[in-house]
């Protein structure tokens, strides 16, 4: 998303509803590509493919009745909770056909990095998501572009309009508490 869609943005908030319909290719492409770098990092054998993903979360973006398209942040962090409701509602659906207690578990290298890849269960990393929302909104909204969106450090400091290393920093932030959370979470 370019200039090009700067200028489609303004269009739309200048009430030229045919700039919504030229957007809207734009917006499914960026989301493929997020969908994309999520499900790299994926465990074999997800039932969930990236299609299906975008797809998904496209219809629930578009459904929103209050988006208010100003920015490209704004857009892709949007697109990035969409994608967390989509694989939290799939891990929610899979666990209650396999069997009551059983847990989805997600390749969670991104926030164990310094340990490697380790496998977190869904439902808990979401739990913690929302404790950590009530502490920093903004850290989620990190986590949420980093993880569920797959971009990288660079790219998330611009969607998030602040700077390189201050997204490394809250990146650095976001990862320690959600490994300490998530630790107590299995001991718990």
């Amino acid at each position: 998303m370019n200039q090009a869609f700067q200028e489609l943005l303004s269009r739309l908030g200048n009430g030229n509803r045919a700039a919504l319909d030229q957007m809207m290719p734009v917006v499914y492409a960026e989301m493929r590509r997020l969908a994309e770098g999520y499900m790299r990092g994926e465990r074999a054998g997800h039932t969930l493919q990236p299609t299906a993903l975008v797809h998904e979360a496209y219809l629930r973006l578009m459904g929103q009745q209050q988006v208010d398209w100003r920015n490209r942040a704004q857009v892709l962090g949007l697109a990035a909770r969409m994608m967390r409701r989509v694989l939290l509602d799939h891990a929610d659906r899979r666990n209650a056909a396999k069997r009551p207690d059983a847990q989805a578990a997600v390749t969670l290298s991104l926030v164990g990095a310094a340990a490697g890849p380790s496998l977190v269960d869904l439902i808990d990393l979401d739990r913690a998501l929302e404790d950590l929302s009530r502490i920093d909104e903004r850290l989620v909204a990190l986590v949420e572009l980093r993880f569920f969106g797959g971009l990288t450090i660079e790219e998330a400091a611009a969607v998030l309009e602040i700077s390189t290393a201050t997204t490394e920093r809250e990146w650095a932030t976001a990862r320690m508490w959600l490994r300490r959370r998530l630790r107590t979470e299995r001991r718990g």
